[in-house]
């Protein structure tokens, strides 16, 4: 079976291409190209771009990517980490591997907690006005509800929630974000909690991705052909030999991250 650089290259001799056309269509850089026609994987900048690069060259010869990104799979990488990992993960390994991760199972929930606290107050209530009567029935409730009730605070309203109850949670802002690739790009999106929210796709021109909320994102580019729109504004992506990384929140905007903080989605 031929070598998948070797592969590569004999399409794209038999179709006459020049490895810079292939650069203008696919906006890779010729030098990655031809480290995947010679199978130089170290001149890369990693596995995941590797698949990601491979795809995109393939799709553009008109060979089967999948196939490719296969191959290389079963012959340069070892087992993943998420394989080697003990089957009973502590909550810092779990998260971000379902929808559930990072919760404790059967554990209710703050609001849960709260609405039961307020029904055994008002049952509370009733028993001390059955037992008490008339105008101390009164009195007795405004001093109970002033030592029991979870989401009573200081002043004469009422209505201010403490930093403790259910409504301190809502406190950090949600950022807006959606994607507008020209050219095919590879995309690792990562939401609240670890979730992936673009799991390492290679988004294709043409359409724009729908508007994702979170209260912070991290997100890696494999190069620059993408406009994000954070809170209805578009901001581009400046050019870059290297993979792309940004953290982004509703208070400190878009900042990019270092090469050894990108997400990855593998």
């Amino acid at each position: 079976m031929p070598e998948i650089g070797e592969t590569l290259r004999d399409a794209r001799m038999r179709a006459h291409i020049d490895v810079s056309e292939i650069e203008a269509k696919t906006k890779i850089r010729a030098k990655y190209l031809r480290a995947l026609e010679n199978e130089e994987w170290g001149l890369l900048p990693g596995p995941t771009f590797v698949k990601s690069f491979l795809r995109t060259y393939a799709q553009a010869l008109g060979l089967d990517g999948k196939a490719l990104v296969e191959e290389y799979r079963l012959s340069h990488e070892g087992p993943s980490e998420a394989a080697l990992e003990p089957i009973v993960s502590s909550p810092k390994h779990a998260r971000g591997h379902g929808s559930g991760a990072g919760r404790s199972p059967g554990r209710p929930s703050r609001g849960y907690v709260i609405l039961v606290g307020v029904i055994a107050l008002v049952i509370v209530l009733l028993l001390v006005g059955l037992l008490t009567g008339g105008g101390s029935s009164k009195q007795s409730a405004v001093q109970s509800t002033h030592v029991t009730t979870p989401a009573t605070t200081r002043g004469h309203s009422g209505h201010r929630p403490s930093q403790g109850s259910a409504g301190g949670a809502a406190a950090v802002p949600l950022v807006a974000l959606s994607l507008r690739p020209s050219a095919p790009v590879y995309v690792c999106l990562i939401g609240d909690n670890g979730r992936k929210v673009i799991p390492g796709t290679e988004l294709q021109p043409g359409a724009s991705t729908p508007t994702y909320h979170a209260k912070r994102f991290e997100i890696t580019l494999g190069n620059s052909s993408v406009t994000m729109i954070v809170d209805g504004t578009e901001r581009t992506v400046p050019a870059s030999s290297q993979a792309i990384g940004y953290s982004i929140t509703k208070a400190n905007g878009r900042r990019p991250l270092a090469p050894g903080q990108l997400p990855t989605c593998t």
